[in-house]
């Protein structure tokens, strides 16, 4: 029996008892996820980034390990509900327009002590200080650095369009518009390398491009060690106490807390290691997040139809953000109908072992999104359901 036959069978017997469409997460593999990335962080602090785990207890779970510390949340209504929950240093990974949650912010001390919100233009200073109301709470404010690589005088840029910081200087300029600014306080740097950190380097059936990936992610990190050093001594120029410099992403991090200039690494995808990191030849992970959905047709040899599946993941629609089939191991999408939003067809010698009612197991292409279409995730010990725990949809919380 493979390896993945077992998990199956372990799946299969823990939640015999629970009809499917079911969401798991394996405890036994996120443990080890979680313990490989303290491991590549070599020593600095990861900050968990909640969006990838979208589950309270689960939150909870990884920051009880030594090696991690805080959330990187995603929005502003989401980083007031996890301060109210208890949670601590929670960094804005993302501006927010948010007013209402502001006006919370800054008339709450508890709240202002616990969260630092994102900024890269003055004009979202402007914002937060239009919906303070009465709140004179100070601020805790953390810069975005643009970290794409920029070739060709500019022309060519690889990298996310995110914050319009890129140069040293252009980042000490709205530093010390921050620290100018009665209200605020600066305390971090951010700098997410999603070229580097989210990008697969080894694509299967594709050794040219993945070459060609491998050569521009080691030009963009040579690049950015340099310039986000260079950021760094020109904001603490302006602000000396700076608390913390966050950096990396979950395919990056040996690389990312290598440099000097960077004090934590932010890591979330890691932990349920959804398909989008089979791609990776820096670090192999477990999956541990999976969800399953009930066989209940068979239309002919080879074929088997599952309830619902048609789950996609955000980004460029495209064959890579689709769930796949998992276990059994063999089975694959019809070309003509793909995952449906009722019903989804699967091709394979392995559908004539499948009875009607029987489980297939299905991996997302990226990792919290698929807590959006659950309301719990059942935690899987050995080979049974050890708890049942609410995803934030469970709790009422569907932020975006």
């Amino acid at each position: 029996m493979t390896a993945r036959a077992a998990d199956r069978a372990r799946y299969d017997r823990a939640t015999a008892h629970l009809d499917a469409p079911v969401a798991i997460v394996d405890l036994e593999a996120f443990d080890a996820n979680a313990d490989d990335l303290i491991r590549r962080a070599g020593g600095k602090p990861v900050r968990v980034a909640s969006k990838s785990v979208r589950c309270r207890a689960l939150l909870e779970r990884v920051l009880a390990k030594d090696g991690f510390a805080g959330i990187m949340s995603f929005t502003l209504a989401e980083s007031l509900w996890l301060a109210r929950s208890g949670f601590e240093d929670i960094l804005l990974a993302y501006p927010s327009a948010d007013r209402s949650c502001f006006a919370e912010l800054a008339g709450d001390p508890k709240l202002a002590a616990a969260v630092t919100v994102m900024v890269d233009d003055v004009a979202q200073l402007d914002l937060i200080d239009s919906a303070r109301g009465d709140g004179d709470e100070v601020v805790r404010v953390c810069l975005e650095l643009d970290t794409s690589l920029k070739l060709l005088g500019g022309r060519v840029r690889v990298g996310a369009l995110r914050s319009p910081l890129h140069s040293p200087a252009q980042v000490a300029d709205v530093a010390r518009a921050v620290a100018r600014r009665p209200g605020f306080r600066l305390v971090g740097i951010m700098a997410y390398e999603g070229h580097i950190a989210g990008v697969g380097d080894s694509l299967a059936g594709r050794p040219f491009r993945s070459r060609a990936i491998r050569l521009m992610q080691a030009t963009a990190r040579r690049e950015l060690v340099e310039r986000r050093a260079a950021v760094v001594r020109a904001v603490r120029a302006v602000v000396p106490d700076l608390e913390f410099v966050n950096g990396g992403g979950t395919g990056s991090v040996q690389h990312t807390a290598a440099e000097d200039a960077v004090t934590e690494i932010a890591a979330g995808s890691g932990l349920y290691v959804p398909r989008l990191f089979d791609n990776y030849t820096s670090f192999d992970g477990r999956p541990a997040a999976l969800f399953a959905q009930p066989v209940v047709r068979r239309p002919g040899v080879g074929v088997v139809t599952v309830l619902g599946g048609g789950y996609p993941a955000s980004g460029a629609p495209g064959p890579d953000r689709l769930p796949v089939p998992y276990l059994p191991e063999g089975l694959r999408y019809d070309p003509q109908e793909g995952p449906g939003e009722v019903q989804t067809p699967l091709l394979g010698s392995p559908a004539d072992d499948l009875l009607i009612g029987d489980k297939v197991w299905f991996r997302h292409a990226k990792a919290g999104e698929l807590c959006e279409r659950f309301d719990v995730l059942r935690l899987i010990e050995g080979d049974a359901v050890t708890a049942t725990v609410p995803t934030y949809r469970g709790e009422g919380q569907t932020f975006l």
